[in-house]
């Protein structure tokens, strides 16, 4: 079994050792598709303007591995062409929530009326935007953007209270929009 992929115009790829490089308007990704278990089963290789993945046999798990693989580099394309955007809501019924980036962190005060701050550090290639309630999580590669934004809506998970009236946190609204 095989597919094909074509390189998207204004994309430059190159492909050594199961690591596919891709260079777009708006930065470049680097993915390494070395698996143990999957480097003996699937081929990747660029031919010209294509990518191909194959597979010897034709079975079961080789198709579900081509299909990820595939999946991904549509993700890496996508990514470096237009970018990746999540967006959050800050919520609070109880006590006001603040929300502040300092540095290379994000830190939200007052949560549920703690004294402490919680504090999450900001990965890099990923750049959060935060206009009065809202917040915007954006960058190219889709599951450093999808994770920034999981972690952030986690840190303000309420634990050991009634979800239906303890209802203040950051929560996640839209999520793996092509930014513009």
């Amino acid at each position: 079994m095989e597919k094909t992929i074509k390189i998207p115009e204004g994309v430059e790829a190159s492909f050594e050792k199961l690591k596919l490089k891709v260079k777009g308007k708006l930065g470049e990704v680097e993915r390494d598709f070395y698996n143990r278990g999957t480097a003996n089963i699937i081929k990747i290789e660029k031919i010209g303007e294509e990518i191909k993945i194959s597979s010897k046999k034709d079975n079961k798990k080789e198709k579900a591995l081509i299909g990820t693989t595939v999946a991904h580099i549509n993700n890496l394309f996508k990514g470096v062409i237009s970018g990746y955007k999540y967006e959050l809501k800050i919520v609070y019924v109880h006590f006001p929530l603040s929300v502040k980036k300092e540095n290379n962190e994000i830190v939200v005060s007052n949560f549920l009326g703690q004294k402490g701050d919680k504090k999450m550090k900001i990965p890099e290639n990923v750049k959060i935007e935060i206009k009065k309630q809202d917040i915007t999580v954006s960058g190219i590669e889709k599951e450093l953007v999808g994770q920034t934004a999981a972690d952030l809506e986690k840190l303000t998970k309420v634990c050991k209270k009634d979800r239906r009236r303890f209802q203040d946190g950051l929560f996640l609204i839209k999520k793996a929009i092509p930014s513009e």
